[in-house]
């Protein structure tokens, strides 16, 4: 993560005044003044074979050249509208890719323009620990009425074992349809890989008890729970999270409580129980740009989400005080590693008829991959518009 100062995206220079200051959180532009040109160039010799996806919090000079931004599972279904590219540069992570290969055809090649850029959530519920755990539940007797349900932000593999075992995929603003679906056809949930999307969908929206959830650690034997714990809870939670939005603090908000006069706190519901509570608003991506779209002029607003989103909304929003919830800035360094040096040496490589970085789910997992999102496109309310993260 990089950290930089920050009080309030603005005009003022002055870090005491309501306003507070123009954000001193941008990234340092290329070092090649030519990249900008070079990409618009590739791009245009590549026409409709290539199709770009850029999701909200990209840089903005790798957005500049994308042709549609969003979430990354509208992503993923973006790519699949689009059959006659032959090329899907996933500008996201690299779950994202995963899901765009399984939902775009076989002839299409999805590409990440950095191998390296992942996703620090997703990495922490690899394959073989949700398969131990799975025995786990099994050896204390409640595997068989357990529904896995595991969030969009999971690798392909994790996906698969849910699609296996009668699970479903959500999205953070199904989340609640999803748990709904899962408590129908079992009496417990297994939740990956998000502990605290979990809690407070279950919390707040399923009206359970902190006290009906547990959390699984997979580096603890038997996940540092008894076979009582597992068997008195509903909700499963894995041991992981999301490390921008895991930052923000209860102080956070109420330190921006009194900086910021009548501010209105909007969070993402990855941040922790704490901060969800004490929130004003609380929802998805597309649900936060939606809610700063519809702000009443004048108005000021406290954001816990990833600051490059955060700064856009700012910079298309002079209207409005718009302030990052944390004093300190916090970009998603695995999404930051897709920059405008990788973009340029993708597109001009397949220009030149190489393709490097494609991303290939095997087609086993992508079969049963495919299983639990479809099971998550049948959730009530949870048509192509409604899937957000």
């Amino acid at each position: 993560m990089t950290a930089i100062p920050l009080y309030v995206l603005g005009q003022s220079a002055d870090p005491d005044s309501e306003r507070g200051v123009e954000c001193p959180g941008d990234l340092p532009p290329a070092s090649d003044p030519d990249l900008i040109q070079r990409a618009q160039e590739a791009k245009d010799t590549l026409g409709e074979k290539v199709f770009i996806l850029g999701h909200h919090y990209q840089r903005d000079d790798v957005i500049a050249f994308a042709d549609v931004t969003g979430d990354s599972f509208k992503l993923a279904q973006q790519a699949a509208a689009h059959p006659d590219a032959d090329y899907i540069v996933f500008c996201g992570v690299h779950f994202m890719a995963e899901s765009a290969d399984i939902l775009t055809s076989d002839r299409q090649q999805v590409i990440l323009p950095d191998l390296a850029a992942g996703c620090s959530m997703a990495d922490m519920a690899a394959i073989n620990q949700v398969e131990e755990a799975w025995a786990v539940l099994a050896d204390a007797g409640i595997s068989d009425v357990t529904i896995p349900v595991t969030y969009m932000n999971s690798t392909a593999a994790i996906k698969g074992f849910t699609g296996r075992n009668g699970g479903t995929v959500c999205t953070s603003s199904n989340a609640k349809a999803a748990l709904e679906w899962a408590f129908n056809q079992g009496e417990k949930v297994l939740f990956l890989p998000d502990q605290h999307l979990g809690r407070n969908t279950a919390v707040l929206d399923l009206g359970l008890s902190l006290q009906d959830c547990v959390v699984f650690d997979p580096h603890l034997p038997s996940g540092g729970l008894t076979s009582e714990q597992l068997k008195a809870a509903r909700m499963i939670l894995w041991k992981g999270h999301c490390s921008v939005h895991g930052r923000f603090t209860a102080a956070s908000v109420e330190q921006v409580r009194t900086r910021v006069r009548d501010v209105n706190v909007l969070v993402h519901p990855e941040c922790v129980h704490e901060v969800v509570t004490k929130a004003d608003f609380v929802g998805s991506t597309e649900y936060i740009i939606k809610t700063i779209e519809a702000a009443p002029p004048g108005s000021s607003w406290a954001i816990g989400t990833e600051l490059n989103l955060v700064k856009r909304l700012a910079d298309a929003h002079p209207e409005l005080t718009i302030v990052f919830l944390d004093k300190a800035v916090c970009f998603c360094a695995t999404m930051n590693r897709i920059d405008l040096p990788h973009l340029v040496w993708t597109l001009e490589n397949l220009v030149a008829g190489h393709t490097n970085n494609q991303i290939s789910v095997d087609l086993e997992v992508a079969r049963w991959a495919r299983v639990a999102l479809d099971r998550m496109l049948s959730l009530p309310g949870s048509g192509a518009g409604s899937n957000s993260d």
